[in-house]
């Protein structure tokens, strides 16, 4: 049976325990932001499922990041390219034989299964795969593809679920390409968020983009708060950056005919340039801490340095970190390096085989975000920074719950 003086007594409680945790336990403010790269629970799960992004927000996740490609019937799907082939298990099924083919994303040639010759029902049938040999495989062909009006109803229902603010951070993939085949990208992604409520400046979105077009195009339609990503092909021996095709420029660059790199956006007068239609960066986080050759094999790599019969990041050793954080913050530009993952094998000697001491090299400058495939570590090494440097965190972490203002 009912009882409503039961039930305005629990209500009273936990109104007294929020303002508790608000007010009386240091909550520690303006901290980093722990963005799910493709969900959150990458390392563990396929990329880009709401299983995944589930996993990602308990671990910690502030915001998921769904990628954004179209169907034939132009929906918005979450696939991180407009090709299926890396992602999902369609190469498996005989039904969609026929449908391989070759194409040209950004001038470089594809084969495979591409989103925009499938109907949103056709998607539906398809289930996400694992992309990366080195994970564990065997959540393969067990979970759905979503859409965005999917990705934002979960993330609400989480949000209120689990108390915070949970946002999505979506990237228009190849928007160049998506003009070209008569499914754009923009007008159809704020038609979803407007839908939703979530049109607006304070709304928790961040949008992104490797194209710079694009996002001009999105602030003038729209408030919405927007990043500019910067991408490069490799990084040398001595620790500079490859800009080789199609990874040395925006695409839309190419197609437009603009001189420069990906680089040029990170200078100075880059900087001001983004500052004008966008709120952020999303360098590739070897712009502000980059890595050399401990040493230089005769064929200009990198040597064996450790003996262990690999040549991989732990052969590498860190640099000094450049000014692009310290010259973002002075025009009031939010910095979120990608991608922060765990393996051994993919981080520098310095970091000595952890991810933690990574994070917290990146959080100590001063960085506003990380696009973490392990949310988890991504969490705990924002704990240990803001138990570092913030003297009421230690408190609430004990006492309270909502302990984090992120950046947001």
């Amino acid at each position: 049976m009912f009882k409503p003086l039961r039930w305005a007594g629990l209500c009273l409680l936990a109104l007294a325990s929020l303002q508790a945790t608000a007010h009386d336990r240091g909550r520690a403010e303006n901290a980093p932001l722990v963005i799910g790269h493709r969900g959150g629970a990458t390392g563990y799960l396929p990329d880009h499922t709401l299983e995944n992004y589930a996993l990602g927000i308990a671990m910690g996740a502030d915001y998921v990041e769904p990628d954004l490609v179209a169907t034939k019937d132009g929906h918005l799907i979450v696939r991180h390219e407009p090709n299926l082939i890396a992602t999902t298990n369609v190469a498996s099924l005989p039904q969609f034989a026929s449908r391989k083919r070759t194409a040209i994303i950004d001038g470089a040639t594809e084969t495979g299964f591409f989103a925009s010759d499938f109907t949103l029902a056709e998607i539906k049938t398809l289930r996400a795969i694992q992309p990366l040999a080195d994970r564990d495989p065997s959540f393969n062909g067990q979970f759905e593809i979503p859409t965005l009006e999917e990705v934002i109803a979960f993330v609400k229902r989480k949000s209120a679920e689990e108390g915070r603010r949970i946002g999505i951070y979506p990237e228009t993939k190849h928007p160049t390409y998506h003009q070209s085949i008569g499914l754009a990208l923009e007008d159809r992604l704020l038609r979803v968020l407007t839908k939703a409520g979530w049109n607006h400046r304070g709304a928790p979105v961040i949008v992104q983009s490797f194209e710079t077009a694009n996002l001009k195009y999105l602030r003038s339609k729209s408030s919405l708060r927007l990043v500019q990503l910067v991408d490069a092909d490799d990084v040398n021996a001595d620790g500079s950056l490859a800009f080789n095709k199609p990874y040395d420029k925006p695409y839309d660059w190419v197609v437009s005919g603009r001189a420069g790199l990906f680089k040029d956006l990170l200078t100075p007068a880059g900087l001001a340039e983004v500052k004008t239609y966008a709120d952020g960066i999303g360098p590739w986080k070897l712009y502000l801490i980059s890595s050399a050759c401990k040493t230089v094999a005769a064929g200009g790599g990198c040597a064996d340095n450790n003996g262990d019969g690999l040549v991989d990041e732990r052969d590498r050793k860190l640099l000094p970190a450049s000014d692009i954080v310290a010259n973002a913050h002075k025009l009031g530009l939010m910095v979120h390096p990608y991608t922060f993952r765990n393996e051994q094998k993919r981080l520098a000697s310095d970091y000595q085989g952890s991810p933690v001491n990574e994070y917290l090299a990146f959080y100590e400058l001063g960085v506003d975000g990380v696009f973490a495939d392990f949310a988890d570590s991504a969490f705990a090494a924002r704990a240990m920074f803001l138990l570092k440097n913030d003297a009421g965190y230690a408190r609430c972490l004990v006492n309270g719950r909502g302990c984090v203002t992120s950046r947001d």
